[in-house]
């Protein structure tokens, strides 16, 4: 009986892990891998739905299968954050049109287009940076030690073309 329960936790936990990182892969774009990952995702789920389907008199197989189903929402979040697939694009704006925040990050391995613009309280600089998700917290980190009260606002692009980004930057960020 206890076996049961923790084989449908651990079915339902490997089922929703896959599904979360197939349908974040699906949607980075990774069009062979997650047709892939999706034949053993569905697999599994067959035979954890036929588990519990077969024993429905009984609600603790019901509890384990809803237990792991959450549990694995959660750990596919958490490998998926871990990977930092993909890429994203930061724009941050400084009060200061004289900084010298884009001398560092280029400094850094980072690609930076500034421009000045108009903001509600004066002249602002803003860069846009386009880096690899695993380079995310660093690039924070480097931009709030120099300038805390930048403004920055992040999305990650669908699609990537030309510039510095082809030859140069994924050479920089695999060491």
């Amino acid at each position: 009986m206890v076996w049961t329960l923790i084989l449908i936790f651990v079915i339902s936990f490997v089922y929703i892990t896959l599904n979360t990182l197939r349908f974040m892969l699906t949607m980075k774009g990774y069009r062979n891998l997650a047709p892939i990952l999706s034949v053993v995702e569905i697999t599994v789920y067959v035979v954890g739905l036929a588990m519990v389907l077969n024993r429905l008199d009984n609600v603790l197989n019901i509890i384990a299968y809803a237990l792991g189903y959450g549990v694995g929402v959660r750990v596919g979040i958490i490998i998926e954050d871990k990977l930092a697939l993909g890429y994203i694009m930061a724009t941050v704006i400084l009060p200061d049109t004289d900084s010298e925040l884009p001398k560092t990050l280029r400094s850094s391995g980072f690609g930076v287009t500034q421009s000045k613009a108009q903001g509600l309280e004066g002249q602002r600089l803003v860069l846009d940076i386009l880096t690899p998700r695993n380079q995310e917290r660093r690039l924070y980190a480097i931009v709030n030690d120099a300038e805390p009260k930048a403004f920055i606002i992040t999305y990650e692009p669908k699609y990537i073309s030309g510039g510095f980004w082809v030859k140069r930057v994924r050479r920089r960020f695999r060491q």
